[in-house]
């Protein structure tokens, strides 16, 4: 496998044309991949931040800030905006769905579970360390690192969806979304994402999925599109092709330089019947 990165700047891009009250959509088939106004966000540039200090063995924290201003205008909320601003910046008890959003990294790379929990952590608490915060980037990062590792859909339902989100864990996606609204933290967003990967029958259809919930689009389909790719095994070409063009230099960098990385410490393990 490659593009482990990419599988979350895919959902990002795809999702990022349905942001905003004027352009969210509940209708499955008008869900385009990817319209005119298709773009990465901060969903991507963080990811790849935290990769990149990974990989290279950076302060996750400074790599976030550094990162982040050199792409000031790809949509921050605005406590991570003063984050930004501030040279020497502090965690600020975020809930938020940011965390969850940039924390793929951790499950890829990981080789225990002990590890990923340790890792996803880093990758939350230099902004969002409250406790929620925290726990969506883990229970994201965990689903992953167990699905990279040939556990079913039922595994996680059982051990992230209930354990992690048990307000979550008994529904299907029919009995949320025509209900369901913007929601950008981490309670409500890193469970609806879950069950969208786990009502999905491919890669794409997850993605398209978790736009049609009409909710933080481009975040929902950041969180459950590694989620996807780490089960199915399988992405479109041309949707690979697509976002790598619109991705800075930096980031293509990243990205195959992670995949190596990866390639190198684990063999994922068979597709699970």
């Amino acid at each position: 496998m490659e593009n482990y990165l990419i599988s979350e700047a895919i959902g990002d891009v795809a999702g990022s044309a349905y942001e905003g009250r004027t352009h969210r959509t509940k209708d499955y088939n008008k869900v385009k991949m990817f319209s005119s106004r298709a773009h990465f966000t901060d969903d991507t540039v963080l990811t790849f931040a935290c990769a990149e200090a990974f990989i290279d063995n950076l302060d996750i924290s400074m790599n976030l800030w550094k990162c982040a201003n050199e792409h000031r205008h790809a949509g921050f909320g605005s406590r991570f905006k003063l984050w930004m601003a501030n040279h020497y910046p502090k965690p600020y008890g975020s809930r938020g769905n940011g965390s969850a959003m940039r924390c793929s990294s951790a499950g890829w790379l990981a080789q225990t579970e002990e590890e990923c929990i340790q890792m996803a952590t880093a990758t939350a608490e230099p902004t969002h360390n409250h406790p929620e915060g925290i726990k969506g980037a883990v229970a994201t990062a965990l689903a992953v690192f167990y699905l990279k590792n040939g556990k079913d859909k039922d595994f996680v339902r059982e051990h992230l969806l209930n354990e992690y989100y048990p307000d979550w864990a008994s529904l299907n996606y029919a009995d949320f979304h025509d209900d369901y609204s913007f929601n950008s933290t981490c309670e409500g967003s890193v469970g609806p994402a879950m069950i969208c990967f786990l009502e999905s029958k491919d890669y794409v259809d997850c993605i398209k999925l978790a736009i049609s919930l009409g909710g933080d689009s481009d975040t929902l389909a950041a969180i459950s599109g590694p989620m996807a790719y780490a089960y199915y095994r399988k992405m479109p070409d041309a949707l690979v092709s697509q976002v790598m063009k619109k991705l800075p230099d930096w980031m293509v960098n990243v990205s195959e330089r992670f995949d190596k990385i990866v390639n190198s410490k684990i063999r994922l393990q068979p597709l699970a019947s």
